[in-house]
């Protein structure tokens, strides 16, 4: 079965603000409607997203425009992650994605941990650059520094 929506943010690969689309009603029960992404289309609700789609897309830019400030914070960043290490460098842990929230977040920068786009932890030393989605069109690199821990 399928519903109608109005999309409230621009989704990849469905559409943009203030778009009318069709997708099935799992998609809209589960990802849609607890996102705030998009809004079932009804008759009403289309006259006031017509009213309102100038200020979504305003909205849009607003935030678009924080997320490439924020992007650029992050480039410039160098994130050091100390780890317990054995023989050979060998990590007793992995670094997480929530391992590197924390450690923005003692730099200021307060970011979802479902932000991060981490394959796979890490799991050696060195460096390592993490992608960053922090908004639809904006993605940022972190890069990530991990040393042994002194004891």
């Amino acid at each position: 079965m399928s519903v109608e929506m109005i999309l409230l943010e621009d989704v990849a690969g469905l559409g943009a603000i203030g778009d009318k689309v069709r997708v099935s009603d799992g998609y809209a029960r589960n990802f849609l409607l607890p996102r705030n992404l998009g809004q079932k289309g009804s008759s009403g609700f289309l006259r006031q997203v017509e009213a309102k789609k100038l200020r979504l897309q305003k909205e849009h830019e607003e935030r678009a425009e924080v997320a490439r400030s924020m992007a650029a914070r992050i480039a410039d960043l160098v994130v050091e992650i100390p780890v317990a290490v054995g023989e050979n460098d060998k990590l007793y842990g992995s670094v997480s994605s929530q391992m590197l929230v924390d450690a923005l977040q003692e730099k200021g920068i307060e970011i979802e941990k479902s932000a991060i786009a981490l394959d796979d932890v890490i799991r050696t030393l060195g460096e390592v650059v993490v992608e960053i989605k922090l908004h639809a069109e904006v993605n940022a690199s972190l890069r990530v520094k991990v040393v042994k821990k002194v004891e």
